[in-house]
């Protein structure tokens, strides 16, 4: 019979945390998913560890049958190794979940129920989080859910929160796109009818170091806008329109001031120059924009894998 319920958890050096992960998320499952018409499964996917993660898997795996192991060959990010495990579930319903403990398995109960009600999405919304997180870990993700907010149109609190289910018609669906830069929770809204999201309790980190430094969400908003929105380059040709507005204006002042005041016209020179290494600064900034989109098509069109499966472990 296959599993009625997937769980989806990315691995990469976590040998810290994955013994108490397992041993609190084995007994969620047995305590809360006990009907033997629904059986479970979990799906691992290593990350191209470099610790002991992997062995501790792999272990983990061979007593426990409804365990699986997706090992990569290298790391390819948090976003292609839930693809990887997404291709292996077969469960109705895909629960995915980090290793961190930051998001405690014992939710899991919670967003299966709402997705048994009907919702294609169920996001977890961290409770608390001011408390547990410095400000530049929850100010940036701020900034990334207000962006997402916009760009999907569908407005949830917490698009950062890893504790999400979804039904297996949306997963499909996700699997189906083959871009290289995909931010899970907003391709899943764009396949979803009905989108929900649930509290959920947040803790710190148990152990190790947070594997999102300010580089990754500064790329992550850069998928979004990117890969989801054509927003910045319809926002690039309206400051077009208002700085050639802006320079005509300023062309129609000096010569009118040059009429006016002819022997202090060279007054204004540096004014002038500083206004004209604005422009040029906005320019640069707006090739930069162009430039990654270029460079992420050039990405697409080489049609390179999202990752590579060096090997799946499995109980035989």
């Amino acid at each position: 019979m296959d599993p009625y319920l997937s769980i989806v958890i990315p691995i990469y050096n976590e040998e810290e945390n994955i013994p108490t992960l397992w041993a609190r998320l084995s007994k969620v499952m047995a305590e809360s998913f006990t009907d033997p018409s629904k059986p479970w499964e979990v799906i691992f996917t290593d990350d191209g560890s470099r610790d002991r993660s992997l062995v501790l898997l792999v272990a983990i795996a061979k007593e426990e049958p409804r365990v699986k192991v997706v090992e990569f060959n290298r790391n390819y990010g948090q976003h292609s190794a839930i693809f990887g495990a997404f291709a292996e579930v077969k469960g109705r319903v895909v629960v995915t979940l980090d290793a961190d403990l930051q998001n405690p398995p014992e939710e899991i109960p919670k967003l299966v129920a709402k997705v048994e009600e009907g919702y294609d999405v169920v996001g977890g919304w961290r409770q608390g989080r001011q408390e547990n997180d410095s400000f530049f870990r929850t100010m940036p993700s701020k900034i990334v859910n207000a962006v997402t907010r916009k760009t999907t149109g569908v407005k949830l609190h917490d698009y950062g929160c890893m504790l999400r289910a979804y039904s297996r018609e949306v997963v499909d669906a996700m699997l189906l796109c083959k871009e290289r830069s995909s931010f899970i929770p907003a391709l899943a809204n764009s396949f979803a009818k009905r989108i929900t999201e649930v509290p959920v309790a947040h803790a710190e980190r148990a152990a190790g170091e947070s594997k999102y430094g300010l580089w990754k969400l500064i790329n992550l908003q850069f998928d979004l806008l990117t890969s989801f929105s054509l927003i910045p380059l319809q926002a690039l040709s309206v400051f077009g329109v208002v700085t050639a507005a802006i320079g005509f204006i300023l062309f129609l002042g000096l010569v009118v001031y040059r009429f006016l005041h002819p022997e202090g016209t060279a007054q204004g020179v540096f004014t002038l120059f500083a206004i004209l290494f604005f422009f040029v600064g906005c320019q640069f900034i707006a090739f930069g924009l162009l430039g990654e989109y270029i460079g992420r098509i050039y990405q697409e069109v080489r049609d390179r894998p999202r990752y590579m499966v060096k090997k799946v472990h499995q109980a035989q």
